[in-house]
Parts: C-alpha cells; sequence; structure tokens
C-alpha cells in the first residue's frame, strides 16, 4: 500500500465518508436497507464486545467509536428522511419495522418509540452519564497515589523497570479512557435528542408533502406516521443497544473475570438466597390468588437449583482442600523445597513446654502482647523498626529454659520458675526474704525466687518483683537494642527513606544517591543505634549528611557530625536538667598520645597505640567507671571532639555500656562535674 496505508484504515475511511456523502447524496432505497442493516450488525457488535470484554482499556477507542457510530446512524436517519418525503418508499427495513415492530398501527408504533427514548434517555443514558463523570473523577483523583506504589514497588525490587513503565503508562490510558468516556457519553444523550427532533419533523413534513401531493390528511397521516415511526425505530434500537454498551463498559466491575461467569455465580452461587427465593414463590403461589401453577413450579426450580449449587460447593470444597493437600506434598518432594529451609529469622525467642501457657492466649498468656509492645516502643525510643519476633516452642529445651537468637545465633539464654515470682534487692531493703537464690537474666544481678503468697510481704519490704513474662520481656527488650544496629537492613533504610521523601523529597534527591550511596547511610544510622542513639529525628540526619558528604564519604566521620547535629537530643538523654551530672575527663595528654597513633588509610582509620600504654588507659578506665559506679551514676566519659570517635573504638570492647560523649554534643547550659580523670 501506498504510504504505509492499511485495509483497515481505508475501511475506517470509507465508512466516514459514506457518512459524510449520505448527508448530500441521496441513495437508493436497496442501499438504504444494507446501510440500515450494517448498522444493526455494528450495534449488536460493540454490545457483546463491550459485554465479554475482560479489561475495559481492551475498548480504548469506545469514546471515537461512540462519535463515528453517532455521525453515521444520523447520516442514515437523514437519507431516509429524504427517501420518505421524495418517493413514500424509504426500503424494506423502514417498512418492516414501522408495521411488524409497530403493530402496523400508528398509536402503537409511536407508544414504542417514545417507551425506547425514555428507557435510553433517562434511565440508560443519565446512568451511564453520572458513572462515567463519577469514574474520570476518581481515576485523576487516584493517579498519585499508584503513581506511588509504582515506585514503591520499583524501589523495593517487586517489579523491573520494564514492568514500571507499562503500570505507568497504563495508569496513563485508563485517565484518558475514562476522560474521554466522561464527554463520549453526550454523544448518546446528543443522539437521543436528535432522534426525537427528526422523528417529529419527518411527521410534520410527511403529513405537508401527502397533503401537497392531494392525499386526505387522514390517509398521509397514517402512510407518513407509520414510515416515520419504522425510520425512528430502526435508528433508535441500535442507539438503544449503543448506550447499553457505554453503560455495561463504565459499570464494568471485574477486570479480569469472565463477565458472564462471575455475573451468573454471584447471583445465583449463595444456596440460602436460592432456597429462601424458591420457598417465598412457593408460598405466594398457595396463599395468595396468584396462580398456583406459575408460582409453585417456579419455586420449586429455585430449590432444586439451590441442591445443587450446594452440592457443587461442597464438591468443590472437597476437591480444593485434596489439590491444596496434594500441592503441599508435592511441595515438600521438589528438590528446590529446600531453598525455603535457608532463610534465617532475624529474632527468634524459644522456649521449652513448660513456658507454653505464657505465649498462648487461650491459656490467658500475654507474651505474644509484650513482644508487640517491644517492637513499639523501641520504634518510639530508637526510631527504626525491629523486624518481625519469631516465637516457637522447642521441645530439646528445658521446660523452663529459653533462648534468644539473632539471626540464627544463640546470643543468651534464661530460666523461670513457673508460677513463681522474681524479687530483687534494689539495695536498701534489710530484711532478708527466704527465696531460691537466682540471678536476673538482663543485667545478671542477683535476685531470688518467691511464691505467689510470699509476693505481698516481699513488695512491703520493698523489693522488687516481677512476674516470668516480665522477666522475659526484658531480657528480650535488651537483646534487641544491644543488637539492633545488625538488624537494620538496606531494604529498612530504603523504607525510612522513603518514609521521609514524601515529605522532604528535594533533601532525599540531593543526598541519595548523588552525594551518598543506600549503604553509606545504613553504616551511620548503624553507627548511631550501636550506641543507642535514636534515629528518629530522620530530617536533621540527612541534612546533616547533605552538609559533609561533599567534604568527606567516611562513614565514621559522618556519624560524629551527626552526632553534634543532635547535641540537644544526646543532652537531654544522658545530662537531666536543673542537675549537676558527674561525669569523668580525658587527660589531654592521653588524647594527644591516642591522636598521635591514628593511621589513615583506604579502608578507614585505625589505633597504632602502643599496648602497654593501651593497657594502663583501659586500667584507668576501669578505676575511673568504678568510682562512678560507687555513687550510683552513669559510667560517662567526656573528651574532646576530635578524640571521641578512636576513644569510643578503643574502649567498646572492654566495657560495653561506657557512654562516651563529646564536648560539643554537650548543651551550654548543662552542668558537669567532674570526679576524676582517665590518665594512664
Amino acid at each position: 500500500m501506498p504510504g504505509g496505508l492499511k485495509k483497515a484504515d481505508i475501511g475506517i475511511g470509507a465508512f466516514l465518508l459514506a457518512a459524510v456523502l449520505f448527508f448530500i447524496i441521496p441513495i437508493p432505497s436497496l442501499l438504504l436497507d444494507v446501510m440500515l442493516a450494517f448498522n444493526i450488525a455494528l450495534a449488536l457488535a460493540i454490545l457483546f464486545n463491550s459485554l465479554f470484554v475482560q479489561e475495559v482499556l481492551d475498548m480504548s477507542f469506545f469514546p471515537t467509536l461512540l462519535l463515528f457510530t453517532t455521525i453515521y446512524r444520523i447520516s442514515l436517519n437523514v437519507s431516509s428522511t429524504r427517501l420518505i418525503l421524495t418517493t413514500g418508499n424509504p426500503g424494506n427495513v423502514v417498512t418492516t419495522f414501522g408495521q411488524f415492530v409497530g403493530g402496523s398501527s400508528l398509536i402503537v408504533g409511536a407508544i414504542i418509540f417514545v417507551i425506547l427514548l425514555i428507557i435510553q434517555f433517562l434511565v440508560i443514558n443519565k446512568g451511564s452519564e453520572r458513572v462515567a463523570e463519577v469514574t474520570a473523577r476518581f481515576t485523576l483523583d487516584a493517579m498519585p497515589g499508584k503513581q506511588m506504589a509504582i515506585d514503591a514497588d520499583l524501589n523495593t525490587g517487586a517489579i523491573t523497570d520494564e514492568e514500571a513503565k507499562q503500570q505507568r503508562a497504563k495508569i496513563q490510558k485508563e485517565s484518558s479512557f475514562f476522560g474521554a468516556m466522561d464527554g463520549a457519553t453526550k454523544y448518546v444523550k446528543g443522539d437521543a435528542m436528535a432522534g426525537l427532533i427528526i422523528t417529529f419533523i419527518n411527521l410534520i413534513g410527511g403529513i405537508i408533502t401527502g397533503v401537497m401531493g392531494g392525499t386526505e390528511i387522514q390517509e398521509a397521516l397514517n402512510t407518513y406516521g407509520l414510515l416515520t415511526i419504522g425510520d425512528g425505530l430502526v435508528s433508535q434500537i441500535p442507539s438503544l443497544l449503543i448506550s447499553l454498551s457505554t453503560g455495561i463498559l463504565v459499570t464494568k466491575g471485574s477486570k479480569e473475570a469472565d463477565f458472564g461467569t462471575t455475573l451468573i455465580s454471584q447471583l445465583f452461587g449463595v444456596p440460602k438466597v436460592l432456597y429462601i427465593v424458591g420457598a417465598t414463590l412457593c408460598l405466594l403461589g398457595i396463599v395468595t390468588p396468584l396462580s398456583i401453577v406459575l408460582f409453585v413450579p417456579l419455586g420449586v426450580v429455585f430449590i432444586v437449583v439451590a441442591r445443587k449449587v450446594e452440592k457443587d460447593l461442597g464438591i468443590e470444597a472437597i476437591e480444593e482442600e485434596v489439590e491444596t493437600a496434594e500441592t503441599e506434598a508435592e511441595e515438600i518432594r521438589k528438590p528446590e523445597n529446600v531453598v525455603s529451609l535457608l532463610s534465617v529469622d532475624p529474632i527468634e525467642l524459644e522456649f521449652g513446654y513448660g513456658i507454653i501457657p505464657l505465649a498462648d492466649v487461650n491459656q490467658g498468656g500475654d507474651l505474644l502482647d509484650r513482644v508487640v509492645m517491644i517492637r513499639r516502643q523501641i520504634a518510639l525510643e530508637l526510631g527504626t523498626v525491629v523486624p518481625i519476633i519469631r516465637l516457637r516452642d522447642n521441645i530439646q529445651l528445658n521446660p523452663n529454659q529459653y533462648i534468644i537468637k539473632i539471626k540464627g545465633v544463640q546470643v543468651t539464654e534464661g530460666e523461670i520458675l513457673f508460677d513463681h515470682y522474681m524479687a530483687m534487692n534494689p539495695g536498701y531493703v534489710e530484711e532478708e526474704i527466704n527465696g531460691i537464690p537466682t540471678f536476673e537474666p538482663s543485667f545478671h544481678l542477683p535476685a531470688i525466687w518467691i511464691t505467689e503468697s510470699q509476693r505481698e510481704r516481699a513488695e512491703t519490704l520493698g523489693y522488687t518483683v516481677v512476674d516470668p513474662p516480665s522477666i522475659i520481656a526484658t531480657h528480650l527488650t535488651e537483646v534487641v537494642r544491644s543488637h539492633i544496629s545488625e538488624l537494620l537492613t538496606r531494604q529498612d533504610v530504603q523504607n525510612l527513606v522513603d518514609n521521609l521523601k514524601e515529605t522532604n523529597p528535594v533533601l532525599v534527591d540531593e543526598l541519595i544517591p548523588k552525594l551518598l550511596g543506600l549503604g553509606e547511610v545504613q553504616k551511620v544510622l548503624q553507627n548511631m543505634l550501636k550506641e543507642d542513639l535514636s534515629i528518629r529525628d530522620l530530617l536533621t540526619i540527612f541534612e546533616t549528611l547533605a552538609d559533609h558528604a561533599a567534604t568527606t564519604r567516611d562513614t565514621d566521620v559522618l556519624t560524629e557530625y551527626v552526632r553534634q547535629a543532635l547535641a540537644p537530643a544526646i543532652s537531654a538523654k544522658y545530662f537531666p536538667a536543673n542537675e549537676t551530672t558527674s561525669v569523668v575527663t580525658l587527660d589531654p595528654k592521653v588524647e594527644q598520645d591516642i591522636m598521635n597513633s591514628v593511621k589513615q588509610t583506604e579502608q578507614g582509620a585505625y589505633l597504632t597505640l602502643d599496648p602497654e600504654r593501651s593497657k594502663a588507659i583501659i586500667s584507668s578506665v576501669e578505676n575511673e567507671i568504678a568510682k562512678l559506679e560507687n555513687i550510683g551514676k552513669m559510667p560517662i566519659i567526656v573528651t574532646s571532639p576530635i578524640v571521641r570517635l578512636y576513644f569510643k573504638k578503643m574502649t567498646e570492647d572492654y566495657f560495653r555500656d561506657l557512654i562516651v560523649v563529646s564536648y560539643n554534643e554537650i548543651e551550654s547550659n548543662v552542668e558537669l562535674q567532674s570526679v576524676g580523670m582517665v590518665t594512664g
């Protein structure tokens, strides 16, 4: 074809050209019959396509199709009007519709025509127009949310770039389609109005033409009236079919299911409903004057269908159960099923059978609720989401024993006595109470197990008394807090980034990935969590990283900048307001020795301090910490900003709970009292 012209293009062009020519050129009645028959066939094709199409976008050109068929139908209306007024013979189709469909009666034909117009104009068109308008509005309103969902799936790796492009294109097509449908429904509405006006003009024009040609007014009214009604019916029936197609398309709820099957199953798929309908019909036939011959058999049919549907549902349920069992068995038999065993739970709490009642809700156990509260508490305090904590019983453990695993590796264990309470002396209780000596598992403090009957007396004496679920929950909380930094994954960081991006997109776009990669941001956040500092103020953290990432990408150095930016939070955490805090400082000579021993490499900085010197410093730290603990204070050492990072690395293996802060992380209004100095 020249210029790449296809047969389909020629067909569409000829269709539109014919519609235009029919307005101008008179056509014989035989050709009009062919065109009217084609119009009816086209309307039926559109109707059944709308009915059985699975997705509305499969008929994305429907609004254009409405315009084409409307103009074509009106052009046929004009041609038939011309034949009626000029020859009185518009052909077989128009004549048959007037005589057969209209019952060879002008009154009956007119009534049927008016009824069709009312149905089309007031019922179908009005409803379709409203549905199209609302659907277009909701589709446009939902676009930003759908776009964000696609971006989130793309960021998490749930979909590929190509799939994301396809989904975005689909959203654009949907918005364009429903927007066009909102306007296209006006074509159908206008078509109905035009049909009414053309029929009225035909009737008046026919009577005038007949009377002027010497025909009696009554005869002219019958002849031209029937032909006019036939013409109106032959154009309005296809118009009604296309209006119905429009309504079906804009109200289609299921996008993928088979429309007919879904509709039948929804209407006649509930046996209880069919039983009620059948019983009601039988009752109406027996009790009321309604025909018993009609209503009772119809009611029996509904009851029989209900029995069959109920039986089919039972068979389907059994087949589904068997199929599920077979599928599960097949999955177990598959060699690749071993892959599912390779995944490791981030946090696991395993316990012996004696502790099961604490975790069983049916036996009054609230351990599951406490685990939920642990995750909530840590999220509020540290600003990070704790992974799902897996609880499971283990018959290989002692009945009252429990163990806690991090990434499949046991990190600690404990043992409780069911129906007992743990009593701990806070330090000022003088009178002792009898019990079974033990140690509190979280902080390894001395304690005793007491019975329910001893609980009230122990509390009166001043003991701290806790129940077994609280012991396990506290122990689990401390373990999670101490390992939360290693539990923070890149995916967790991506989720935090996505959350911040909703309110601060400019900041996130500037920082990631232009200045820092996701892994580098993860490392900074892990450094913060490792020292029990909250990352909840993610906005300040990202602002600080964006300010300094251009000069250094050393995550340890960036962490120090972030800590200094979070000075108010650090001060509030360790230095109470209106209270003098006792701390230990670092000898300037020690600081100088540490800085002189720092060696910078591509992999990061490390200390090359003499072992004897290191040992002396650690020994001095131990002595100074003991002084603070003896007066009941937290072990806090204050250093200069440049030394803090290296001193913390030097001491973290020896003193896990030691708090090391720099002067730049302390607010100016904080009152400090030095009770010692690390010398070495």
